[in-house]
């Protein structure tokens, strides 16, 4: 049964091209946002705190601070309505996961820049 769902996930499921990214990073998406009738693009730009699922269930966690409030929003990696995403920054962190980044403020909620 396992087989016959990946076999259907691989031909089936258009596959889009993404860059690389990882925990840390500051990313940048582009995702459709349907009104009625009309449609417009919106961006949303964080720190990614966690990616997670493999192949086509794969999403993807991006946190940012929207004044004082922190706000977090889950994307699944084959979402139709995402046009693109764009590395602004890669973060060096040491986990896979950065939910730790969620207690910090100020100046330790930096994530330190990798030059490349």
């Amino acid at each position: 049964m396992e087989e016959l769902l990946k076999f259907v996930q691989d031909e089936f499921v258009p596959k889009k091209e993404f860059p690389k990214f990882s925990a840390g990073d500051t990313i940048t998406v582009f995702y459709e946002i349907k009104e009625g009738e009309k449609t417009r693009t919106q961006f949303f730009r964080g720190v990614v705190i966690q990616r997670r699922g493999s192949g086509s269930t794969e999403t993807f966690t991006i946190r940012k601070m929207s004044g004082t409030v922190g706000v977090e929003r889950i994307f699944p990696i084959n979402m139709p309505a995402l046009q693109k995403v764009e590395v602004n920054k890669r973060g060096k962190v040491r986990r896979a996961r950065i939910f730790y980044f969620r207690g910090l403020t100020g100046k330790k909620a930096r994530i330190k820049e990798v030059r490349s």
